[in-house]
């Protein structure tokens, strides 16, 4: 139970999230962790409104089903969670309208959390090729502000689908899935623009339907991982800032097998939330952004950006000082008294020092 040991250091209280989905519902795992949020449909109502109420649970549930009794837990239970529903296009037949439409949702409600008290921005929808230019300056906008943006990199019946915006966009941190055999889901986008990676498959907790739990995959789910696992770190290390702590996040990832730095299927690696509590390493300048996809730094002062800190930006291959080397468990649920285990527990694969991990072939 790993989460249990990240927990008696942090359970991500004091962060709120922004989860940009088609909708939260109050269920009893989320009791306490709702914020007042904002509706950027009009009022339309789509295929799938709530999914977010998924990607809320794993985020901040509390374990605490109705009736009170135990339920699955989010990975970070202590953190807060602005719903903020967004369109997912489901209801435009025509695929560029349906991106259109998505962007003009989500772009706005990037702004709102950027304004708002939220440190982590969690984006489950995607839209498609042509609408980078709607969602860049919002995305340019929240970097400003000192947010971390996680959108999905999206899921898809056809293998090696692009990458969705706005996890295409410079600036998001794009998120992909991986399974239960520590494998990228072949449903899950690959691209340049995959940056970090989470489990995704079969993931326990609480839903918006009748019956209270149910089992969700994909790369919101996986997205929603990546959040949480942000919300414990700066929830440690509150006088960081967004791009400390995305640095961190991508130092500490159990990365490509193959050696390489990172690879378009899971990025940089998974995220081990644990060891980036035990061991962040040198959380690096306050002001640089991380990641290469940025020409500038976005709210940096003067002199800052990859121009004034090229080799800063450059994510850190390995973490250093003595860590395991075989195996990580994150485990995002409870048992039930003398019931039935309602576990969320996915297993991580633990990068060695050479940063040893996984990929898809």
């Amino acid at each position: 139970m790993q989460a249990e040991t990240m927990w008696r250091t942090s359970t991500g209280e004091g962060v709120t999230v922004a989860v940009l989905d088609t909708g939260v519902r109050e269920v009893p795992e989320l009791a306490g962790r709702l914020l007042p949020g904002k509706d950027f449909t009009d009022g339309t109502k789509g295929k799938h409104d709530e999914a977010g109420t998924t990607a809320a649970a794993v985020i901040a549930g509390t374990g605490r089903g109705a009736g009170g009794r135990e339920s699955a837990y989010g990975l970070a239970p202590g953190a807060k969670i602005l719903p903020l529903k967004v369109s997912d296009g489901s209801e435009v037949p025509d695929s560029l309208k349906r991106s259109v439409r998505i962007a003009s949702s989500v772009a706005p409600a990037i702004r709102y959390a950027a304004d708002s008290e939220a440190k982590v921005i969690s984006i489950s929808v995607g839209a498609g090729l042509g609408v980078d230019q709607l969602l860049s300056p919002a995305v340019t906008y929240a970097l400003a502000k000192g947010k971390l943006v996680f959108a999905a990199v999206g899921d898809s019946e056809v293998a090696n689908a692009a990458v969705k915006s706005p996890a295409s966009v410079p600036g998001a941190t794009g998120v992909a899935a991986v399974g239960k055999d520590l494998v990228a889901l072949t449903s899950s986008a690959v691209g340049p623009q995959v940056m970090l990676s989470a489990p995704g498959e079969d993931v326990l907790g609480a839903c918006a339907g009748t019956q209270g739990l149910c089992t969700s995959s994909g790369t919101a789910v996986a997205t929603a991982v990546v959040a949480a696992s942000a919300a414990l770190v700066w929830a440690e290390h509150p006088d960081w800032t967004n791009y400390q702590v995305l640095r961190v996040l991508v130092n500490t990832v159990g990365g490509p097998k193959s050696g390489a730095v990172r690879n378009d299927y899971i990025g940089y690696g998974i995220v081990r939330p644990r060891i980036a509590l035990k061991e962040p390493g040198d959380p690096g300048p306050a002001d640089v952004y991380p990641l290469p996809d940025l020409a500038e730094t976005p709210g940096a002062p003067p002199g800052g950006g990859a121009d004034g800190g090229a080799d800063s930006a450059t994510p850190v291959a390995s973490v250093g000082g003595d860590g395991p080397g075989t195996a990580f468990l994150v485990s995002l649920g409870v048992c039930a008294t003398g019931l039935v285990c309602l576990a969320v527990a996915v297993p991580l694969l633990v990068a060695d020092r050479r940063r040893t991990g996984l990929s898809r072939p």
